[in-house]
């Protein structure tokens, strides 16, 4: 009964969930004229880690992105531009089908640029698919655990006591039951939207912290792990606004003796996937060893002091000021599974990258110190 409360506390207190939305099925139910569709267009905005969005009207159905018209936006209030000079340019890249307006509307990741063509801050995709084009031969793939908290919107996690606090973390992670459990109802509704939308979405899971939950995305080669986790966590933010739920990838979203959030980065090239595999795997480890300060700069958008309160050695995590590895060690910066180690071959994984990461800026960190040994 307590969590029926608080779970209608929550709702009562959210404008978004407020609203009748069976309202709009009458109005989304009209057809389309012919030859129309709407188009969203999504960016990264000047935070680096805020996904903005705007629609359009096209009057034919695209089949690649460079088929779409460049557009632009007010830069100004996006963190990355200034009033006198504004526009910012969308430069649509990736396509996806759209799961909430559905039919032939689309969903349209862009790059963004500034008005002499040069890349806004917070576009990290050039220069990552630069760095994939080089090692391309290589074949790296990158699978990405992202971890997530659910928050009530004045901030506190889904389904914790306004006063107080639930039991101890052991019985949330991949729990059931509406004791150890929250708004699951979001996470299905978001693994169904990643699978129709095109996302190569492969699992999610309860996490071990209440209101913390997981989503795994991959294997995908190359640049499309980046552009595939953006538009998943777009596809997240804009599902849970519906619920009047907030999802945030704060890495340490509450402070105290609760695990930490973060982006789990596993990590192939071709070699280490073959017959003796596991020698390339020691090499790159061995190479990664030799950047740890380059990388935690790189995993987090404010340099690593959004990992500081998340990497501390404790809560399955290493310390953000060593480097370590180790076989199925989750304390470790970098673990081997133990399947892979039994095999003989396949991945590795990185779990210093913090919830928040820009996968770009992770995914193009690895391949320089792994593949063009940077």
């Amino acid at each position: 009964m307590v969590n029926k409360f608080i779970m209608s506390k929550t709702l009562e207190e959210s404008p978004n969930a407020n609203i009748n939305k069976t309202l709009l099925d009458k109005y989304l139910s009209l057809p389309m004229p012919e030859g129309k569709i709407v188009a969203t267009y999504i960016w990264i905005d000047g935070t680096g880690e805020n996904v903005r969005c705007k629609d359009r009207t096209l009057e034919f159905i695209p089949t690649k992105a460079s088929d779409l018209p460049i557009w632009n936006y007010d830069g100004s209030s996006c963190y990355q531009a200034e009033g006198h000079n504004s526009d910012v340019y969308l430069n649509p890249v990736t396509i996806y089908r759209d799961p909430f307006r559905r039919g032939n509307n689309i969903l349209v990741l862009c790059e963004t640029y500034h008005f002499d063509g040069t890349p806004t801050e917070s576009n990290k995709r050039r220069s990552c698919r630069e760095v994939c084009d080089k090692v391309a031969d290589k074949k790296p793939w990158f699978g990405i655990e992202q971890e997530y908290t659910l928050l009530d919107i004045d901030g506190r996690p889904l389904g914790w006591p306004k006063n107080g606090f639930p039991g101890p973390q052991g019985p949330y992670y991949c729990g059931v039951g509406a004791d150890k459990v929250f708004a699951r109802d979001i996470v299905e509704a978001h693994y169904r939207a990643c699978l129709y939308a095109g996302v190569k979405i492969c699992g999610t899971n309860a996490e071990v912290m209440p209101a913390q939950w997981e989503f795994q995305i991959g294997p995908c080669e190359g640049i499309s792990i980046g552009d595939d986790l953006w538009m998943a966590r777009f596809l997240l933010h804009r599902i849970a606004e519906e619920f009047g739920i907030v999802a945030t990838l704060d890495p340490k979203p509450m402070s105290g003796d609760w695990n930490g959030a973060g982006a789990h980065t596993n990590v192939s090239t071709k070699a280490m996937r073959e017959e003796g595999g596991i020698k390339e795997i020691e090499k790159a480890i061995a190479k990664l060893s030799e950047c740890h300060e380059r990388h935690i700069r790189a995993y987090d958008p404010h340099g690593g002091k959004d990992n500081e309160r998340r990497l501390t050695g404790k809560h399955e995590t290493s310390s953000i000021h060593d480097f370590s590895a180790g076989v199925a060690h989750r304390g470790a910066s970098i673990r081997i599974p133990r399947g892979v180690a039994d095999d003989g071959k396949g991945y590795f994984e990185d779990r210093r990258p913090s919830s928040n990461c820009d996968p770009y800026c992770v995914s193009e960190a690895i391949l320089r110190s792994i593949c063009l040994e940077e």
